[in-house]
């Protein structure tokens, strides 16, 4: 069976269960694409309400919960939220999201893998509850750093967002012209993310170039990273639009 299909029947099974025995059911942590995907479906089921969430705000990767409409009771998602430190700072190395990723899908499945959050020298991921023992007692080092690994307890301690300003001007308010301000690069070089199936407004996929975002959207390019559209400042002399987005550091 195709992994698509698979995916699709995973998908259902989910919604169906939830239906049948009126209780809430989870899938893993999805990519932009799998949620889209998902949010193609919503259609087939009327009667069940999806509702996504990553462990927090605007996380990129995040669960799909399926419950029925009337459901009578409180319920959470089943994530947690894991901080790496080193054990001692000065001998650390410098570890990037990549480094993190690589230690943690040695042992575990990217699927019950949130986001991971890198700031300075510490990082914080994203993880299904019942994964959540395991990694406290299994990762130890991260490349050749001997780290120490908690778990959050306090949602105040959560990481928070670090953006950076970034403004330019561009002719009119265009996908394409967003992220070439974004990510420094010519509007021609980000056709090929756009028409490839890599982009995504605030979750849902976008194929064309012309694509005029809102005020707030979220704009996430795999590959390159994501950012906030924070609209048009106002007109220059010349007639092209000054706008400022918020990028993820």
């Amino acid at each position: 069976m195709e992994k698509d299909e698979f995916f699709l029947k995973r998908i259902r099974e989910l919604a169906n269960l939830s239906w049948q025995r009126d209780i809430v059911t989870f899938s893993d942590f999805l990519n932009l694409n799998e949620q889209n995907i998902v949010s193609s479906l919503k259609h087939q089921f009327p009667q069940i309400v999806m509702e996504t969430s990553g462990g927090y705000e605007n996380a990129e990767r995040q669960m799909v919960a399926f419950h029925p409409d009337a459901l009578a009771f409180t319920w959470e998602y089943p994530i947690d939220c894991l901080r790496i430190e080193p054990k001692a700072l000065k001998f650390s190395e410098e570890l990037s999201h990549r480094d993190y990723l690589g230690a943690l899908l040695n042992l575990g499945d990217r699927s019950v893998i949130g986001d991971i959050v890198v700031q300075k020298k510490a990082a914080w991921f994203f993880c299904q509850n019942k994964m959540t023992e395991f990694f406290l007692e299994n990762l130890c080092r991260v490349r050749h750093t001997n780290i120490l690994i908690t778990k959050v307890e306090d949602s105040d301690e959560f990481p928070r967002p670090v953006l950076e300003s970034v403004s330019g001007t561009c002719a009119s308010v265009r996908l394409d012209s967003l992220i070439s301000l974004a990510f420094k690069t010519s509007r021609s070089s980000m056709v090929s993310y756009i028409e490839g199936g890599q982009v995504f407004v605030n979750g849902k996929l976008i194929t064309s170039n012309g694509y005029e975002p809102k005020d707030g959207d979220i704009i996430s390019v795999r590959g390159k990273g994501r950012f906030i559209f924070d609209g048009v400042s106002h007109q220059t002399k010349k007639g092209r639009c000054s706008v400022r987005i918020m990028r993820y550091v």
